[in-house]
């Protein structure tokens, strides 16, 4: 019987039949055969790059699979996303389906979500990302001081994959893994994760129960929240707290640091760039500032723009999130003759929105940080084109990024001291066409080595 369904859904009577997009001329029959031409592209890591051409060619609403369409409409957000959105389709369950307890971004029942979203919320509100600033000051301070130390040629998508893991680990349990490389490879091998995913959260395990041992810490770090230690509930699961720190640990790092490195890769090969965000640094905090210090960060307008131009252009998550469309939502986020049925899972596609020229405009596709400050004109001087509800780099609706609030103090913090304190250039030889080339969707946008000569600055406080 099961395959009589599957062949019914790949046929021209199933629901799906009219909506295009899961064949391209002359391969249409194949492509459509099952998810494998798209499994296919998803290992080489090129699905983003895939999808954005589909739509391109086929329009919003394109078919990647027997059940499964991609949206490229930032107008999907709301009644796909938002607060009376869907639930999240199956591929989050299978995620962790080798868990005793699902972490908190593979729990689809919008109740048990709420529910165990609400330490996180209370972990990254205002005030506690304020007594976050001196855990993140130091991690950054180190960070900065080492690379001033190199006086050379290092691989700054590794350290930043370093200094983003340490400071997490820092964050969820109070400990630090030391720059150890192998953390920063088990999530880099997510196509193919399997026991190492399980070490690491065997390794997570032995941290969390020594992290309990211990006993309530001084420090109001993440684990502080997400084992009520703040009173405001009874101890959760010792399995709930380990996969919620295994989750802060890879959500909260690799995901930071693709943004840093894309952002330094952008500024190099944008010098006046790079020199018009030096000049607002030095500006802000003049030699013997402090620029860790946040009072300046979130009105220094450049630093801002480059932040969001980089997630605009390269997500961390490129693809968007699965979810499943119920009855109740059936006929409300089709156009034209593209019905999308029960039980079809949706996904709003990122990369694509943010590239789309109906969203911004001129140059979606290139690095122009300006934009985001003309957008803030009464009246800028080209024809802008700037639609803020089409960027979404940290997800949208209740299932967003508990911790965008540190993630973007993270970036401020890393870049301003950087470029006060740094020189840097990209190394000789390198190939900026073949470093997009190499970025890659493998649920996070995986980067390649970037070689940059870094020495100190002489002006530097």
């Amino acid at each position: 019987m099961a395959p009589v369904i599957f062949l019914v859904e790949l046929s021209f009577h199933h629901a799906l039949s009219t909506v295009f997009g899961s064949a391209l001329v002359a391969h249409w029959i194949f492509k459509r055969l099952s998810k494998a031409y798209l499994a296919w592209i998803s290992r080489g890591g090129r699905r983003h790059i895939y999808t954005q051409e589909l739509h391109r060619q086929f329009g919003d609403i394109v078919r990647v699979g027997p059940n499964e369409v991609s949206i490229s409409m930032a107008s999907a957000l709301h009644p796909l996303m938002g607060t009376s959105g869907l639930h999240k389709g199956p591929q989050w369950g299978a995620r962790a389906a080798t868990q005793a307890v699902p972490p908190l971004i593979a729990i689809g029942d919008p109740k048990e979500h709420l529910r165990r979203r609400k330490p996180w919320n209370r972990a990254f509100n205002v005030a506690s990302l304020k007594d976050f600033e001196p855990l993140v000051a130091n991690r950054t301070r180190q960070l900065v001081d080492l690379l001033g130390s190199k006086k050379g040629e290092v691989n700054l998508s590794k350290w930043f994959s370093w200094y983003t893991y340490d400071l997490m680990s820092d964050m969820a349990n109070s400990d630090t893994f030391g720059h150890l490389p192998w953390t920063a490879d088990y999530v880099r091998k997510i196509p193919s994760l399997g026991t190492k995913m399980k070490e690491m959260r065997a390794f997570c395990m032995a941290r969390t129960a020594e992290r309990i041992k211990v006993g309530n810490h001084s420090t109001k770090d993440l684990f502080y929240y997400i084992n009520n230690e703040d009173g405001s509930g009874p101890t959760p699961p010792l399995a709930q707290v380990v996969a919620d720190g295994a989750l802060a640990v890879v959500a909260g790092s690799d995901t930071t640091s693709s943004v840093i490195s894309n952002l330094v890769f952008s500024l190099l090969t944008h010098p006046e760039a790079y020199a018009r965000l030096r000049a607002e640094v030095d500006a802000f905090y003049p030699p013997g500032e402090d620029a860790l210090s946040t009072k300046h960060h979130a009105d220094m307008p450049y630093l801002n723009a480059v932040i969001n131009e980089t997630m605009r252009l390269y997500p961390p998550e490129t693809g968007g999130l699965p979810y499943l469309l119920p009855r109740s939502c059936a006929s409300n986020v089709h156009k034209s003759r593209s019905y999308l049925p029960e039980g079809t899972i949706v996904t709003v596609h990122t990369y694509t929105i943010h590239r789309d020229p109906r969203n911004f405009s001129p140059f979606p596709e290139s690095f122009w940080p300006e934009r985001w400050i003309l957008a803030s004109s009464e009246n800028p001087d080209v024809k802008l084109i700037h639609n803020a509800a089409a960027f979404f780099p940290f997800s949208f609706g209740p299932g967003n990024c508990a911790g965008k609030g540190l993630a973007m103090q993270e970036m401020r913090m890393v870049v301003t001291l950087m470029m006060q304190r740094l020189d840097m250039r990209l190394a000789d030889g390198f190939d900026p066409a073949a470093y997009e080339g190499k970025l890659l969707d493998y649920l996070i946008l995986s980067r390649p080595p970037l070689p940059v000569i870094v020495m100190p600055r002489e002006t530097s406080a």
